[in-house]
């Protein structure tokens, strides 16, 4: 029904301006008596064979939304009622900021992609905060970033207020340095700046009474020197996990007409870097650190290569928008069927 009835007209648009109708649209309809209740019915796989535990956490199932989708926390709770295990909020900043200029979300219809160029667009960890504290036992992510103001040299200072402003109200939290629309943040990525970023929020994590897991969140351009790099700095800083992968700058391949917009490039495209990037990391580590792998899943196969690849949970973003919630579905059915072979 999804991709013949409403995907169809809701490309019809402006993909930005969707975005917002759509939020809209679910959160009113999550207020009628019975809608979430049908939305559960439809898409929520429930089942004890889809429980995993991952960094100390129990995950209902292993298939979540990954950041950028629900960047301010304004519709997690409704969102969950798709089916998804986990929640992804952010990347958040410590002040609200604008993003960049619009134009900045274009679809790549012909290639199952999506470009955004979005730019950390949020109304600051405040905000975010207040919306979090209403959480009705969704396991919440979040990703945090530093403001375009702040110099690199300064970062630190910007994940550490988010750390300390979320630590309460999320369960796990993801360190993004890879985005491609900040400028510079990239070199964050670096093993000597993003040993100093980790360590000093593996600090502020271990005076807390329960520490939170910590993830790291990767690009997929980084070359295997880079990523032999980023096993050592998981080692070495003992966080918890990595994100594989966040968007990439590669255009290799692409047919549509927005093929040449400048930002992040999302969807089928980056399917087969990603889950190279999962078997990589997973077997240079020996599996000593657990992956979310993220990249290009629209499909129950996609989703069961990253999971035979290595990574012990997985997100969905562009996959989402194209294939709709009965993708969520199909992949938890998928798992149960697999683990009662």
């Amino acid at each position: 029904m999804y991709k013949l009835t409403i995907r169809p007209l809701l490309f019809l648009f402006d993909p930005e301006e969707v975005h917002y109708f759509t939020f809209s649209l679910i959160r009113n309809l999550s207020k009628v008596p019975g809608f979430s209740k049908i939305i559960k019915l439809l898409y929520k796989v429930e089942d004890p064979l889809l429980q995993t535990e991952v960094f100390g956490l129990k995950f209902p199932n292993p298939v979540g939304l990954a950041a950028g989708f629900d960047k301010d926390a304004k519709l997690y709770q409704e969102l969950s009622n798709f089916g998804f295990g986990f929640i992804e909020i952010g990347t958040i900043t410590p002040v609200g900021q604008e993003g960049n200029p619009k134009k900045r979300l274009f679809r790549l219809k012909e290639d199952n992609a999506i470009i955004n160029r979005m730019g950390f667009n949020n109304g600051g960890v405040k905000e975010a905060v207040i919306r979090l504290k209403k959480n009705k036992n969704v396991l919440i992510g979040g990703n945090i970033g530093k403001n375009k103001i702040t110099s690199n040299q300064e970062a630190v200072k910007d994940y550490e207020i988010c750390f300390e402003s979320l630590y309460k109200y999320v369960d796990y939290f993801v360190v993004n340095v890879s985005s491609p629309n900040t400028p510079n943040l990239r070199e964050l990525q670096d093993k000597e700046p993003l040993t100093k970023l980790l360590l000093a929020l593996q600090e502020a994590n271990n005076k807390k009474p329960k520490q939170k897991p910590i993830l790291l969140k990767i690009a997929p351009d980084l070359s295997d020197e880079q990523l032999i790099d980023i096993v050592t700095i998981i080692n070495d800083t003992k966080i918890a996990g990595v994100i594989a992968t966040n968007t990439t700058l590669s255009r290799e391949g692409l047919i549509s007409e927005n093929k040449s917009e400048t930002g992040g490039l999302s969807g089928k495209p980056l399917k087969n870097r990603a889950t190279e990037v999962i078997r990589f990391l997973h077997q240079k580590s020996n599996g000593s650190f657990p992956i979310i792998g993220v990249g290009g899943i629209h499909s129950v196969q996609d989703a069961l290569e990253k999971l035979e690849a290595g990574a012990s949970l997985i997100q969905l973003y562009t996959g989402f928008i194209y294939e709709g919630p009965q993708l969520i579905k199909a992949i938890n059915k998928a798992i149960v069927a697999k683990q009662k072979l």
